[in-house]
């Protein structure tokens, strides 16, 4: 089922990244850097939604697919490791926590695919310190791609950088809390 509904959007959000980063290299005199802030996020917003509307639509539609199950959270990895990318380069975060987060994201993803070799993939399913993770880095990403400030009295910038640390804490502790949940089955 490498078509179905989920598996479409899926791949729509995968086709959203080269969009997502294109944005930011289009000279300035055919956009503005307000217009890429807005585009940017946008498109970044858009992907973000795709990955809760795959998931509805595979357990609406009764679509399941272990080419799904593989492809979302590689397409999720794909745009977060994107979009930390523009940050870096646009100086909006630290690369610490580019490293952080993308690192924990490839880390976590081998442990994932370790323990499903040993048969204990449910050891390591996603939990809730992982989908809190998630919406962190989801909102501190759209914040920091807008970077407009759009409530008066509130630098964007600012709380979207204390939230992308925040993000990095999460990301961090979720981290140890699946590699604690696996270090039984890791015995030699």
């Amino acid at each position: 089922m490498y078509f179905n509904a989920p598996n479409t959007v899926t791949w729509f959000r995968i086709l959203l990244i080269p969009m997502f980063v294109g944005v930011y290299y289009f000279p300035e005199n055919w956009l503005s850097w307000p217009s890429k802030n807005w585009i940017g996020a946008i498109i970044f917003s858009a992907a973000a939604i795709t990955d809760w509307i795959d998931g509805y639509l595979a357990r609406k539609l009764n679509q399941t697919s272990a080419f799904g199950a593989f492809l979302d959270p590689v397409a999720d990895k794909l745009m977060v490791a994107a979009a930390l990318i523009v940050l870096v380069n646009l100086d909006r975060i630290h690369p610490v926590v580019a490293i952080i987060i993308i690192g924990r994201e490839i880390t976590i993803s081998a442990l994932r695919e370790w323990m499903a070799q040993l048969g204990q993939s449910k050891g390591v399913a996603v939990a809730f310190i992982g989908k809190l993770k998630t919406t962190m880095q989801m909102i501190a990403i759209i914040v920091l791609l807008l970077y407009e400030n759009i409530i008066p009295g509130i630098s964007t910038p600012i709380v979207g950088t204390i939230c992308i640390w925040i993000a990095a804490v999460l990301t961090l502790w979720s981290m140890v809390y699946y590699w604690r949940l696996a270090a039984p089955h890791l015995k030699p």
